[in-house]
Formats: C-alpha cells, structure tokens, sequence
C-alpha cells in the first residue's frame, strides 16, 4: 500500500521504519526537506518529502505531528490530497507550556480526531495508537507478548476495517472499536493517566492497558 506519513519525530520515524519492513511504499513528509535533513541524526527510514507530497503519495495518511499543531500541518499537506483517504490520526493534545506534567489543550467536550474530521470532513478519520508508545505501536509483541490492547475510533466503518488490518499486520490481536470518531476524547484523555504511570514506572514507555471482558 502507498502510504503518506505526516511528521519527522520518533513516531513518524519508528512507524515509517515498521511499514517498510513490512513491504509497503512510504514516504514521510515535511515542510521543509532540507532543513529536516540537515538537522536529522540519522537518516530517515524513507524517503522525505514535502508534506503535500506525502499526502498526495498515500492511499492512506498518518498523522504523527504533535496534536496541538496537527490542523495547521494538515492544511499545509493539502486539504484535496486528503479527500477520500483513510486518515489515521495518532495525535495528542499534550500541553507542556506550563511544564511537567502537561495538561490536555483540549478535552470532554472536543478532540484533536474531531477537529481534524471537521476541518477534513472529506477525510476518513480513524483514531488509534495514540495510547501507546512508537515501539509498542508496531511491535506490540514487544510488551506480554501482545497480549494488551489498543482502540480504534472514527465514523467510518470501511476505514476503520482498513486500520484494523493494518493494525493485525503489526501484530495488534486485542483491537477494540471504541465507537465514532467522539470516543476519540476518552483515549486522548487516557494520556494525563499514561504520563504519570511512565514517571511511576521508572521513565519507561513499555506498558499499555488490557481490557478484561
């Protein structure tokens, strides 16, 4: 599958890596491609690109900037490069201008999912990985030996099929549809929780939730 991915950090960079190892055609996109290399410390698992053309490139779309720029990064990748394409967002309205821990800059009454959905209502919008850390979103094996679970949340059922198959390809088993594209506030407000277990445990990522049925 062509696939588009929206930012260069280590989310962008660890999925973009997974999705190569499993065979698919990647690129990564940026505002900016030549300053987005010269700073890089490595190379990037796939080629990069400037953001339109990452998102014209992907029969699917990720989201992997921060969730308080996401909006304003999708209208730089093109609004019309968006259209009918599943758009999986991973993003997080984390606030740290006040510092350690951060607070939500949005929360019960709205999401960062509901607003790219409304700024794209053409896009097909599916929330999912944003629970847990890059690693673990595409090596879930990782942890209990996959046995824990993610979310998926959007309005559209076709796209959310298409997610949850790119999910069992990273080895996701426990894929729980949370319902439409509004569940998307309680997994972005599950992150306060998952901030302060990290400091709990140590400084460590390696951990997710399991739902028990």
């Amino acid at each position: 599958m062509k696939i588009g991915i929206l930012g260069t950090g280590n989310v962008g960079r660890t999925i973009a890596a997974r999705l190569v190892e499993l065979g698919h055609d990647v690129v990564i996109g940026t505002r900016d491609v030549a300053a987005t290399e010269a700073k890089a410390d490595e190379p990037f698992p796939a080629a990069l690109v400037t953001a339109p053309e990452a998102a014209a490139h992907g029969e699917l779309v990720i989201n992997a900037t921060a969730g308080q720029v996401s909006v304003a990064a999708l209208h730089g990748a093109g609004a019309e490069n968006l259209a009918g394409k599943v758009l999986i967002d991973i993003s997080n309205p984390l606030d740290f201008s006040n510092g350690f821990p951060p607070s939500l800059s949005v929360c019960n009454t709205d999401s960062i999912g509901e607003q790219i959905q409304r700024e794209f209502p053409a896009a097909r919008v599916v929330k999912t990985l944003n629970t847990v850390t890059a690693e673990i979103m595409v090596y879930p094996a990782k942890l209990a030996d996959g046995d824990h679970t993610i979310f998926v949340s959007g309005d559209d059922a076709d796209a959310k099929q298409t997610v949850s198959g790119l999910l069992r390809e990273f080895g996701w088993r426990d894929i729980v549809d949370v319902g439409d594209i509004t569940t998307a506030r309680g997994t972005e407000m599950l992150l306060p929780q998952w901030v302060r277990l990290m400091g709990a445990l140590g400084g460590t990522g390696r951990f997710n939730y399991k739902l028990v049925r």
